[in-house]
């Protein structure tokens, strides 16, 4: 069968992967010149199962209005004249009971969890390098209130199989000594052992090469303008090239993997995902003092930050990667939280990164109420999705592709996950189904 990927960044390289060790002939569309360009990009570089609660838990209503209007919040919800982020928020504010919270964490940690298995099993079979570190993900707490609240998250999720471990803050600087200099304001952390860090772009151009070895064909520099319907089927795919010539582009089945554009490219097919654009920011900046630098992929719960490190022959790099900026689809960079997310590294980390040469970099990222990506098959026949990722792209891509790969190739995925469509047996009756019930 021939598969049209939509979308050359982590999801749509990692299906296009696992849809020819299936045996299918796979062509992958992308507007950019290279994999990973858009929003897998600069991420915050964490394979991180342990970070499974949901923006949307009891806690958060609260919280955003608390931040409303602040410019350097972790979560800012820009209020716009447009009816498809207000009907987001609505779904949001419906997610954050504690039952639906309970829920959503259930999914998101049995999807993480086979994902970082598949990914470490294509690592081992492969032999692929990406800046990887293995020491685990280390949430810190700076205060109280929030290490409290995240005791019963984290048993949850231990329930689950993700062994996030409760550790005092004592314990937290002895895993990771450059967390010393601010040991006084430390209440608490948890880690994950598991847990990994790794660029992953890195990752997803050396997959794409892969692909390429195989035999999947990649088509760069292509815009993706229409999906054109015919008795129920998706007939072809329009794009421009890179010189502007118009295409039609035919194959047996087609994935969306188009992360925030999703929504925008199927919606005159009559499909509405509830999917909206979430503005992430990172910095990257060369390591200056190793000794004040960490070693463990952090996670910074009050701030909504990551802090990952790359070293490679390439150099030695911080990514600090966070925060969630709900404003359509601008990119535009704030410099008041660009600038934020410096100063809460040289807070904690003072002198360990090069801020004169800090690279800063924003992503849309593609959020669901829930926080539960949409994977499966659409009512559109042969049409399948593969989006709404969000904060946990990098987390869930591998487990998302090769369970995508798997629904286009009819069989049953490997994982109890929340499927959408005629190709998961809890929603048999073949509709696309909202995330989240």
């Amino acid at each position: 069968m021939r598969v049209i990927v939509l979308g050359a960044g982590l999801l749509g390289v990692t299906s296009a992967y696992f849809l020819r060790q299936q045996g299918h002939d796979v062509t992958v569309i992308d507007r950019q010149a290279t994999p990973g360009a858009e929003t897998s990009f600069a991420n915050g570089g964490q394979i991180s199962v342990s970070h499974a609660e949901p923006w949307a838990n009891p806690g958060a209503p609260l919280k955003l209005l608390k931040w409303l209007g602040r410019e350097d919040a972790p979560l800012l919800f820009r209020l716009r004249a447009d009816m498809r982020q207000w009907l987001w928020g609505l779904q949001f504010l419906r997610e954050c009971t504690p039952a639906r919270t309970r829920h959503n964490i259930g999914h998101i940690v049995r999807l993480g969890t086979y994902s970082r298995d598949t990914l470490q099993a294509l690592r081992r079979d492969l032999g692929l390098e990406y800046d990887q570190r293995t020491q685990g993900i280390l949430h810190f707490y700076t205060s109280q209130k929030e290490f409290d609240a995240a005791e019963a998250p984290a048993q949850q999720m231990r329930e689950l199989g993700c062994e996030r471990q409760v550790i005092s803050a004592d314990e937290a600087v002895r895993l990771e000594p450059a967390l010393r200099h601010i040991r006084p304001q430390l209440a608490g952390a948890t880690y994950t052992a598991e847990d990994e860090s790794g660029d992953a772009n890195r990752f997803a151009r050396e997959l794409a090469a892969r692909c390429v070895a195989d035999g999947v064909e990649f088509r760069m520099g292509h815009h993706i303008t229409a999906l054109r319907e015919a008795g129920g089927r998706i007939d072809h795919v329009e794009v421009t090239d890179n010189e502007g010539r118009y295409q039609r582009i035919q194959g047996d089945a087609y994935v969306l993997a188009l992360g925030s554009f999703s929504p925008v490219l199927v919606k005159p097919l009559g499909l509405n995902l509830p999917i909206y654009p979430a503005k992430g920011y990172s910095v990257t900046m060369p390591v200056k003092d190793a000794s004040m630098a960490h070693q463990v992929s952090l996670t910074d719960d009050e701030f909504k930050l990551v802090f990952s490190r790359y070293t490679s022959e390439q150099g030695d790099r911080l990514r600090i990667a966070g925060t969630a900026e709900l404003n359509g689809y601008d990119r535009d960079l704030n410099p008041v939280r660009c600038q934020a997310i410096v100063r809460r590294v040289e807070a904690l980390f003072p002198g360990a990164g090069d801020s004169t040469q800090a690279q800063f970099w924003s992503g849309l990222r593609p959020a669901t109420p829930s926080n539960l990506p949409i994977i499966g098959q659409s009512r559109v026949q042969n049409l399948f999705l593969n989006t709404g990722h969000g904060t946990l792209c990098w987390t869930h891509s591998c487990g998302s592709g090769k369970s995508l790969a798997r629904i286009v190739s009819g069989l049953a995925p490997e994982v109890d996950f929340a499927f959408v469509g005629a190709g998961a047996a809890r929603t048999a009756s073949g509709g696309l189904v909202p995330v989240g019930q």
